[in-house]
């Protein structure tokens, strides 16, 4: 905003900050290089998530699954949104005062929306964190043995859509099939400690 607002016309920077490149060139760069962090970032969060899925925590991976992506997702909107101001403004070059403003305005929109996303996000993984709690299935067998107004989710509610029903079951499902193949395991390692003494 600085190199553009004196006279837009001119796509000089005060002090050449920019100097072999055009500012748009380097806000573009910019937007590449956030990009890729932005994919690198979202690659780890998603291995992390299976890890906890994995563990049993299908609570917390379904609150947020969809939220972990949403600033990647916010992030190619900004760039689609930037490329198509800058190639209108490629081809209608009369008002460059506006073009400034629309690219200002889509970055800090995008900015604005990534930011609460990744603070809603992580307040909920805090909490998460914080409260420590078992996995999902040990803390329904718990309901169980302590019964409570409050039904399970495993079988069927009349509120619960059926895919969610399915979604859990399944969850559920495969987090006592990778539990049963680890007591498998530690049986078979005793068995054999056994039998060598």
């Amino acid at each position: 905003m600085f190199c553009s607002y004196p006279n837009p016309n001119q796509d000089k920077c005060p002090g050449n900050y920019t100097h072999p490149l055009k500012v748009q060139t380097v806000i573009i760069i910019a937007k590449v290089v956030l990009w890729v962090l932005h994919v690198f970032f979202e690659q780890y969060v998603q291995h992390h998530h299976n890890r906890v899925r994995r563990g049993g925590y299908f609570s917390i991976y379904r609150s947020t699954r969809h939220l972990k992506r949403l600033p990647l997702l916010i992030h190619a909107t900004g760039n689609t949104a930037l490329l198509l101001i800058l190639s209108v403004q490629h081809s209608f070059p009369d008002h460059s005062k506006v073009y400034l403003y629309l690219i200002l305005g889509v970055l800090s929109l995008e900015m604005i929306s990534s930011l609460t996303c990744l603070v809603i996000y992580t307040v909920k993984i805090s909490n998460f964190n914080r409260a420590k709690p078992r996995p999902d299935i040990i803390e329904e067998e718990k309901m169980y043995a302590y019964p409570t107004h409050i039904t399970s989710e495993v079988g069927f509610r009349e509120n619960s859509s059926l895919e969610e029903i399915v979604e859990k079951q399944g969850d559920v499902i495969e987090y006592l099939q990778r539990h049963n193949a680890l007591l498998s395991k530690r049986l078979l390692a005793l068995t054999s400690q056994q039998i060598k003494t």
